[in-house]
């Protein structure tokens, strides 16, 4: 392995586990059953981290968790034909799963069949890799690990539990999830684990695109998502994934990146705020249409274009992994105006323009997505030419509200209608725009009266030409 091992995972103390979980390990113990902490809480509290859930395994079957909660706490059947139910104990939620083996995965998603048992061991065989199959029997606090863990953590190693083509053919989420845990826990995958990836990669086809959806920005979530990106190209689940990113592999830019365009997405993606899932996967997206236009002009890689035709290829991958419109619709406007270029002759005007294209509210996630591009180039040691001077720009006439930047017209399109004598249609819309434009130019000019007037002026001479209410343009941008 090339990673450095890590120092040994510590054993958790009871004090760290919230007293409500503690209570209700008790009150399952007095009815005669044991209580586990298992998987990823339990793993997370080894690595000194701390759980965003608190996942519990008993040798109490569905029926008998009802009766020892009856009167006392609201039981759900999250998954009661697979040993599930929620408890919700002293206020919160707690998933509370009967120890078991599984059968065969027939639908690749869930096993046909289980069998409860009494055998933590036996429970912990079934699970997808060794670092989530440790137990804390929360009795007597005794540190269960017989698939070796806890040793994996220390060593940086992510391993699958036993035979790992089974494993990963049960579930072929789980090879996704290989990638994400490989991000998001800094591992390193053992060499059986990562041929079986191999091996196995075309079983995410099999896979719906929510699903896979959910756990790729999971990945996208880790601190940094290029290792298992990397991991996704190097095995072939990428191609099952995002395959026109590896489109990008080898194809070298221009003297403003040191990257290829696949490392250079993956480089971006690390650099985005973590905390903001769209800028994320615009960041990775952005440059995806570059492969598409490249040319070589007098020695010199171009790619003009690759904002609009990003745009519309990330529109298709979003739509093929089943992203919600409203998170669709902002990466893909994000990746169209990623490209703009400031210069310091712009006027006033010229900047509302600019409000105008990108939309308000979209803003910080584009400056936010063009720092993380200039970082992620690999030659920009400070911050986009400009950039920081736009971005004042833009801020100080969001703050001047009257003659900086009017959320909406004086009037609106049935005010038009009226003035004008004319009835609903694309003219209505045209007349807008001319509107706009003689607002974005000159704000104080929003009143009813001054935009009436205009209007009539206009109307004695031509109409306006065919123009957008709020413009989209993409690439660079002046007065």
């Amino acid at each position: 392995m090339s990673r450095a091992a890590n120092p040994t995972p510590r054993l958790p103390s009871p004090a760290e586990l919230p007293p409500a979980v503690r209570a209700l390990a008790v009150k399952i113990a007095s009815a005669g059953h044991r209580t586990y902490l298992v998987g990823g809480s339990l793993r997370d509290l080894c690595r000194g981290g701390e759980p965003a859930d608190w996942d519990l395994a008993t040798t109490a079957r569905p029926s008998e968790l009802r009766e020892i909660f009856a009167g006392e706490a609201p039981v759900i059947p999250t998954g009661e034909r697979h040993g599930t139910l929620t408890v919700v104990w002293a206020g919160t939620p707690y998933e509370v799963t009967t120890l078991r083996e599984d059968g065969p995965y027939t639908d690749r998603r869930r096993p046909d069949r289980v069998t409860f048992t009494t055998e933590i061991e036996r429970d912990l065989a079934r699970r997808d890799f060794t670092v989530n199959a440790m137990a804390l029997d929360l009795a007597d606090f005794r540190f269960i690990d017989p698939e070796g863990g806890r040793a994996d953590l220390a060593a940086g190693v992510l391993r699958a539990v036993g035979d790992p083509d089974q494993r990963l053919t049960e579930d072929p989420l789980r090879l996704l999830r290989a990638a994400r845990f490989a991000a998001q826990l800094e591992l390193e995958v053992a060499p059986q684990t990562r041929a079986a990836l191999v091996r196995r990669a075309d079983g995410l086809q099999s896979i719906a695109p929510e699903r896979i959806q959910k756990e790729w920005m999971a990945l996208l979530a880790a601190r940094r998502p290029s290792r298992g990106l990397r991991l996704c190209s190097a095995t072939g689940l990428l191609a099952s994934v995002v395959p026109e990113l590896l489109e990008g592999l080898g194809v070298v830019q221009n003297r403003h990146h040191r990257y290829d365009v696949l490392t250079h997405g993956f480089r971006a993606c690390d650099e985005a705020p973590r905390v903001n899932p769209a800028v994320r996967l615009a960041a990775l997206l952005h440059d995806v249409a570059k492969p598409r236009t490249r040319q070589v002009l007098a020695g010199e890689s171009t790619f003009y274009g690759h904002d609009k035709l990003g745009a519309d290829m990330a529109d298709t991958i979003l739509q093929r992994l089943r992203f919600p419109n409203a998170d669709r619709e902002r990466v893909i406007r994000l990746i169209r105006h990623h490209l703009f270029q400031y210069r310091t002759d712009w006027t006033d005007a010229a900047v509302r323009r600019f409000i105008a294209r990108v939309g308000e509210e979209h803003l910080p996630d584009l400056f936010e997505l063009r720092a993380a591009d200039a970082r992620a180039s690999g030659r920009l040691l400070g911050e986009p030419e400009g950039v920081s001077a736009l971005w004042g720009r833009v801020q100080a006439l969001l703050a001047d509200r009257v003659t900086g930047w009017p959320a909406t017209l004086a009037l609106d399109g049935h005010e038009v209608m009226a003035i004008l004598a004319i009835g609903p249609g694309p003219e209505v819309g045209k007349w807008l725009g001319f509107l706009w434009e003689a607002v974005l130019e000159d704000p104080a000019v929003n009143t009813p009266a001054e935009l009436a007037a205009r209007l009539r002026a206009r109307a004695s001479h031509a109409p306006p030409a065919a123009r957008p209410a709020r413009p989209e343009s993409s690439g660079t941008e002046g007065d």
